[in-house]
């Protein structure tokens, strides 16, 4: 059994005003470090964007319904943030809707690589992290949840989430403590 990383939805348009767009510059180096520490040891990095075609036909209800323009595909709003360390060698998943499993191949993914514990970085806290740990946790895959790389645009939902996670559908760890995790992990 191995461990897998995860990093959702770390893309330019997401990070364009208000609380993101002040936390970028920290959420990118914690985000680094994590996936540096994960590499160290040949654990692998998923990166997930959620991106809707031109027409919007392929959005969520309400992004379709208020017409919100956001992660074209194509454009670069929908490209994952620049300063992330983000290697061929790394896998991309394209989602639709606030969780990776859902309409993706990330469970097959996840089964190929035998996983069991899935380290889960990235934006934002009460949608697509919440709504990716659920589904996480429903395979029975223990869920640890990077704590330094997870942020939300909407400080009152992130609280209220972090408190219903952490502890019930997995374990909150600051990065020097997911690093040590992974500095004991075996890969193949």
């Amino acid at each position: 059994m191995s461990i897998v990383t995860l990093v959702i939805d770390m893309q330019v348009d997401f990070f364009q005003k208000d609380l993101l767009a002040r936390m970028r510059p920290q959420l990118v180096v914690k985000t680094n470090e994590l996936v540096g520490a994960a590499r160290r040891v040949g654990v692998p990095i998923i990166w997930v964007k959620q991106e809707f075609s031109a027409d919007l036909s392929d959005a969520s209800l309400e992004v379709r319904r208020e017409r919100i323009e956001i992660v074209i595909s194509g454009t670069p709003g929908a490209e994952l943030l620049p300063e992330l360390d983000v290697r061929p060698s790394d896998a991309v998943i394209v989602k639709k809707r606030y969780s990776a499993f859902f309409g993706t191949d990330l469970e097959q993914r996840l089964k190929e690589a035998r996983c069991s514990k899935l380290i889960v970085a990235g934006i934002n806290t009460h949608a697509c992290i919440r709504a990716t740990v659920v589904d996480a946790y429903q395979r029975d895959i223990e869920v640890l949840l990077a704590r330094d790389c997870i942020a939300s645009h909407d400080e009152e939902h992130d609280r209220i989430t972090w408190r219903y996670m952490d502890g019930k559908l997995g374990s909150g760890l600051r990065n020097d403590a997911l690093s040590q995790l992974l500095g004991g992990e075996r890969t193949a």
